[in-house]
């Protein structure tokens, strides 16, 4: 017996009876040999961690573009802190570390530079449209390793695709990542907004703090105990109707304080110009495109997604660079 079945034995020994099994994935689309060591999820989550997308994720912008300040989030440490928030509830629940951890570490993988300005930008001039969790998709499925993709399970996918609020993930742990997202966001985008002087504490309403605690970490700890003790022993993943609530009225005052605060986001027009230029221009000029998507071309992939995919690749520092390259003169550079 393979350490690999001895794990998926240990796994249907200890997991809830609610938990997905390794030895029980749907599959992948493509029959690959299994790794003796490895179960399937537990290669997932590896395969994700070493893809070029992933290591993308450091110089993406998560809510505020540019910030002076080496605290502030980045899309990678958005995605780690989905993926802690996300592995405590799964163990709490004796759920599959492994899949929630592959899902949490790739759900952002096709993600835009600019954070949501430059997913609006794409999905605006785009005639296909543009949206990051099926770009995700796209990008495990077809995008990475030169156009062969990761070849990952149908639960890891599912999860991918469905992390978003109006997602409906098929297992227990892509329920747990969609929740853990939320939770991640309203944390640390409101610790960023005290740090960038935006927000105050004091500024959350009184009935708010009065539910979920008056700091981040202390709203943190509280949505994550109050998922763990409303789920245990379901087949569901969910939240007390009080504590839902106070999310909901957290995200709302979110919105309109921070995600549409004209402070943090006031460039945030300029980085969708300079997304659409870029769209624009690659498709008028398709043949500089880098190799590798020139070869989606000549395999027949529309060209509008063909450029998405290069132009929403981009990290903001290389959306940037291009953007000089193709549009000022070297000499205003130097001046």
């Amino acid at each position: 017996m393979t350490i690999r079945e001895n794990l998926e034995l240990r796994e249907k020994e200890y997991l809830s009876p609610y938990a997905s099994l390794s030895m029980h994935t749907k599959g992948r689309a493509k029959e690959e040999q299994e790794c003796d060591i490895r179960p399937a999820f537990q290669r997932d989550r590896d395969k994700i961690l070493h893809c070029k997308a992933f290591r993308r994720l450091k110089d993406k912008t998560q809510v505020f573009l540019s910030p002076e300040g080496d605290h502030y989030r980045t899309r990678l440490t958005h995605t780690l802190e989905v993926s802690q928030n996300a592995r405590t509830i799964a163990k709490a629940l004796r759920l599959n570390e492994d899949l929630v951890e592959a899902i949490a570490l790739g759900h952002d993988l096709g993600h835009t530079p600019f954070g949501h300005a430059g997913e609006r930008a794409l999905n605006r001039v785009c005639p296909l449209g543009f949206e990051h969790s099926q770009q995700s998709v796209r990008t495990v499925e077809r995008l990475e390793r030169g156009g062969q993709g990761l070849n990952l399970t149908f639960e890891v996918r599912d999860g991918i695709l469905n992390h978003q609020t109006i997602g409906k993930p098929h297992t227990l742990e892509g329920k747990v990542v969609r929740l853990s997202d939320k939770i991640s966001y309203i944390h640390h985008d409101m610790d960023d907004a005290v740090r960038a002087g935006i927000l105050k504490e004091s500024d959350v309403p009184a009935q708010i703090r009065e539910v979920i605690g008056c700091t981040p970490s202390d709203r943190l700890d509280h949505f994550v105990h109050d998922i763990v003790t409303n789920s245990m022993g379901k087949n569901d993943i969910c939240m007390s109707e009080e504590v839902g609530n106070a999310m909901r009225d957290m995200r709302k005052f979110m919105f309109e304080n921070v995600y549409q605060n004209p402070l943090a986001k006031g460039e945030e027009g300029r980085a969708e110009q300079l997304m659409e230029t870029l769209y624009g221009y690659f498709m008028k000029h398709t043949h500089t495109l880098p190799e590798e998507y020139l070869s989606l071309l000549a395999e027949g992939e529309p060209k509008e997604q063909v450029v998405c995919d290069y132009v929403g690749a981009m990290t903001d520092r290389f959306a940037i660079s291009k953007y000089e390259e193709i549009y000022i003169p070297k000499s205003w550079i130097l001046l």
